[in-house]
Formats: C-alpha cells, sequence, structure tokens
C-alpha cells in the first residue's frame, strides 16, 4: 500500500495514507487542531498523512500533513488589541493600491499588481498606442 509506513523506516516519520482513516486515535493536523480551538504548542510532528497530488504542472507530487499529539496541545493565544490592530494594517495594506492609493473592498491581485480600475485602464492605453 502506498504512503503506508508505519514505523517510519521509509519515509523517517510514521507514515499513513490520507484517507483510509489507518492513523492512530489522538493525533491530528494542524487545521484540525485550530478547528478545537488547540495548537502546537512547539511540540515536533509525531506522524504524517501523505498523498499523491495532480495540482501541479511538475507531475504527480507527493503531499504531506503532520500530526500532532492533541494531549501536548496548548490552547491558542487569545487575540490581543496589539494583535489586532496589526492584523487590520496588514490586510488594509493588501487593500490599497500603489498606483492610486484607494483602499479597495478585495485585496490586490499579486499577478496585477495593482486595482482592477487601474489595471483596466493600463490595459487600453497599450492597446491605444
Amino acid at each position: 500500500m502506498r504512503h503506508y509506513d508505519p514505523t517510519g523506516k521509509r519515509y523517517g516519520l510514521p507514515t499513513y495514507p490520507l484517507g483510509l482513516g489507518l492513523a492512530p486515535e489522538g493525533l491530528a493536523t494542524r487545521r484540525q487542531l485550530r478547528t478545537a480551538g488547540l495548537r502546537p504548542g512547539g511540540q515536533d510532528p509525531v506522524a504524517q498523512l501523505a498523498w499523491t497530488s495532480r495540482r501541479y504542472a511538475a507531475g504527480p507530487r507527493t503531499r504531506v500533513a503532520y500530526l500532532y499529539r492533541i494531549d501536548r496541545a496548548l490552547p491558542v493565544r487569545p487575540m490581543t488589541p496589539g494583535r489586532q490592530r496589526a492584523l487590520a494594517a496588514a490586510m488594509r495594506a493588501r487593500r490599497t493600491c500603489p498606483t492610486c492609493t484607494t483602499v479597495q473592498p478585495y485585496c490586490i491581485p499579486r499577478s496585477l499588481g495593482e486595482c482592477l480600475t487601474c489595471a483596466d485602464r493600463a490595459a487600453e492605453t497599450r492597446e491605444a498606442a
């Protein structure tokens, strides 16, 4: 069975295939911990889930999700007012167009580097020239 290495001899960590329910009880991914209001808390992963993804153009690749012990997980740190301000400032920066300096209701696409209005204007200028 592909991606099944409960001893960790082949992959370095005990490895279980995704979706078959073969991973031992008491382990969770970061996302599962977060849903439960927990975080890994500095512990190293004790196992991993592995699967083959055809998502990327370079061909099939093995992807992994690390598993952490739930009993060693710590509660998520609460959002402090300072962290909330910093997060709001970072999101505002992602929504601010560098060309026209307006704050948009969406994050500026990295592929364009500016808001949609400025990108359309630039495309029209290139077409006219």
